[in-house]
């Protein structure tokens, strides 16, 4: 077997698998920290709540936790469902924009210097990579078909 082979194995193996698998892994990530957050266990709990304070006040945090792990987990099960892709997209947009939101508004908890994230800091500009595994799923359908 020489490279050439090898290298055409290898890009039909990651082409076959990777939209499998960025669905999986973007199911696994946002089911496990929803249910987190609705079972009280999540360690992302106290930014959420200083984002939450700062942001909304008509209904108690407690509510807000619940239901935003619930949403969490919803988005994990819309990627594991072909065919959800244009419900999930706008779902995780509205996601990723308030899970940016703490890097400007709690940048007491995200930041520890200039351009120095803090580990929270770093588990929020980690969702580039979770931005990038949807754009690819997202790059994968097939354009809606025009009424005539």
């Amino acid at each position: 077997m020489n490279v050439y082979t090898i290298d055409r194995s290898l890009i039909h193996f990651f082409r076959r698998w990777s939209e499998p698998m960025a669905r999986f892994g973007l199911f696994v990530v946002f089911f496990w920290f929803g249910a987190l957050k609705v079972l009280g266990l999540s360690p992302a709990s106290s930014l959420v709540q200083a984002l939450f304070e700062r942001t909304i006040h008509f209904m108690p945090f407690g509510v807000f936790l619940i239901a935003f792990g619930f949403f969490e987990m919803l988005i994990g099960i819309l990627f594991l469902i072909r065919g959800a892709e244009r419900v999930v997209l706008p779902l995780l947009l509205a996601h990723m924009i308030t899970t940016v939101m703490p890097l400007a508004l709690v940048r007491e908890a995200t930041w520890q210097g200039m351009l120095v994230p803090t580990l929270e800091g770093q588990y929020i500009i980690k969702n580039l990579a979770i931005v990038a595994a949807a754009m690819g799923i997202a790059a994968n359908l097939s354009p809606i078909a025009a009424k005539k």
